[in-house]
C-alpha cells in the first residue's frame, strides 16, 4: 500500500483573509504562503502523493463558478510543479456550507475516495489542516493530523506553517 499527505487549501497553501487577499476567486488571487513549494518538494521525496483536500462552499453560495476554481487548482497545481513540487491530485466540496452533503470536512468521504482511488493506506498517512474540520476529517479516515496555527487538541502534531510539519511528517513516517 501507498502513502500519501493530504492538504487542506486555503490557510495551508495560500493565504486567505489577508490584506492581499480576502478569498480565491480568480488564480491571480492565489498567494503561496512562505515555504509552502519546498515544503510540498520535500514530502514529495518521501511519499507516493501529495494531494489537496479542500472545502470550496463559494461555488454552492455563488461567488464563482466550479469551472474557475478547476481552473485555480489547475493554476496552483502547474505554479508548484515549476518549483519542482507534485500536487498528483485536487478534490473539493462545492456545497454550500451547512448543505449536509457527505463530501464536506469534517466528514472524511473526500480522503477515503482517494484512499481507495490511489490505493492508500491511511494510517501511514497524514493529513495537514488549519481547522478543526481539517483535523476532524483526517482522524475518521484513520491518517496523523497535523493542526497549523495555535493548537487543536485532536491533533498529533501543531506547527505555525507547512515547512515546519514537513519536517516532523517525513521523521514520524521514517520512525516507523
Amino acid at each position: 500500500m501507498k502513502k500519501a499527505v493530504f492538504l487542506d487549501r486555503d490557510g495551508v497553501i495560500n493565504e486567505v483573509l489577508t490584506n492581499r487577499v480576502k478569498f480565491v476567486n480568480k488564480p491571480k488571487d492565489l498567494y503561496f504562503l512562505p515555504g509552502v513549494p519546498e515544503a510540498i518538494k520535500k514530502l514529495n521525496t518521501i511519499f507516493n502523493y501529495v494531494f489537496v483536500v479542500t472545502n470550496q462552499g463559494g461555488v454552492g453560495l455563488g461567488y464563482m463558478k466550479e469551472q474557475q476554481l478547476i481552473h485555480i487548482h489547475e493554476h496552483m497545481k502547474e505554479a508548484l510543479r515549476k518549483k519542482g513540487a507534485i500536487v498528483n491530485d485536487v478534490v473539493y466540496c462545492p456545497h454550500k456550507p451547512k448543505s449536509g452533503c457527505s463530501c464536506r470536512k469534517p466528514n472524511s468521504k473526500l480522503i477515503e475516495d482517494l484512499a481507495k482511488k490511489y490505493e492508500i493506506n491511511l494510517p501511514s498517512s497524514y493529513m495537514v489542516g488549519d481547522t478543526d474540520t481539517d483535523i476532524i476529517a483526517g482522524k475518521k479516515a484513520g491518517t496523523k493530523c497535523v493542526f497549523l496555527g495555535k493548537s487543536d487538541p485532536l491533533a498529533d502534531a501543531i506547527f505555525s506553517d507547512l515547512a515546519g510539519a514537513a519536517e516532523w511528517i517525513i521523521q514520524d513516517s521514517q520512525s516507523k
